[in-house]
């Protein structure tokens, strides 16, 4: 595992931890977020990298919520890293966001649909940010060497991938677990996002469904396979969460779980 900035207890063993809101609500709710996960793994002894949109660009409906303003939320995101002392990503959708973003985060994150867009994996790599790629629902695991290679082209080998589930049908996703070996043989940290994965996108409502309920079989699944890195959303309220509402886990649930990975780690060690 290369190295990332402000990330603590590398030498725990423990998987490393990417969570926070699916988007920057306002200027409030993400410090309490980022305060509390990162509370817990101190507690655990768990590396956390705080997660946040600054905008959400892949929405089903015209109408639905963007964010607060591009600078204004990078701002917010970027103050919690330094307030935490903890590194922070988000993602971009576009070669021009690669260079706005950067001056704020860690890490750079590649949305899964966007994958492919070589343009913005040589942008995201040429700014020596670490670049985590979402692996497309609609690719198979080996065929993320490409992704890789643009970036490493660039003389940039900071990278990590991101399970998120792979297409089943019109409506629903599903997590092949062979894919995180496969991935890791590519020579970088996989990660298995929790959340994502269990979504129900094309509903006919326009906003995205999803089983919270099963992130914690995900997760366990994941951490028992040897994943290196867990992804989850997080909210207080997930009912009221401005997007990816119906596949967040609940703020409240997130210690009792970690606890509960954190112990399968141990356990396969």
């Amino acid at each position: 595992m290369f190295d990332i900035p402000k990330l603590k207890y590398t030498d725990s063993g423990n998987f490393f931890l990417i969570a926070g809101p699916c988007v920057i609500e306002d200027e409030k709710m993400p410090f309490e977020i980022a305060s509390l996960i990162n509370s817990i793994c101190d507690k655990l002894s768990i590396p956390f990298i705080f997660k946040a949109s600054y905008k959400k660009a892949n929405r089903s409906r015209l109408d639905s919520f963007t964010g607060i303003g591009d600078e204004k939320a990078l701002k917010i995101i970027h103050k919690i890293g330094n307030q935490l002392n903890i590194p922070v990503l988000t993602d971009i959708h576009s070669a021009d966001e690669a260079t706005n973003a950067t001056p704020y985060v860690d890490i750079l994150q590649i949305p899964a649909f966007l994958c492919r867009q070589t343009d913005l994996l040589v942008a995201a790599a040429k700014t020596g940010k670490v670049v985590n790629i979402k692996k497309g629902q609609f690719l198979s695991p080996e065929s993320m060497k490409f992704a890789i290679d643009k970036v490493l082209e660039t003389g940039n080998e900071k990278i990590m991938l991101t399970e998120r589930g792979t297409t089943f049908g019109y409506q629903d996703l599903v997590v092949d677990y062979r894919g995180i070996p496969k991935m890791q043989k590519l020579g970088v940290p996989v990660v298995l996002d929790c959340t994502h994965s269990l979504q129900q996108p094309n509903q006919s409502e326009g906003i995205t469904g999803g089983h919270p309920e099963m992130i914690e079989t995900i997760a366990k699944a994941g951490v028992a396979v040897g994943v290196d890195g867990i992804f989850i959303e997080t909210h207080p309220d997930p009912s009221k969460a401005k997007s990816d509402g119906a596949n967040m886990l609940h703020l409240d649930l997130l210690e009792d779980l970690l606890i509960k990975l954190t112990n399968i780690r141990k356990s396969i060690k």
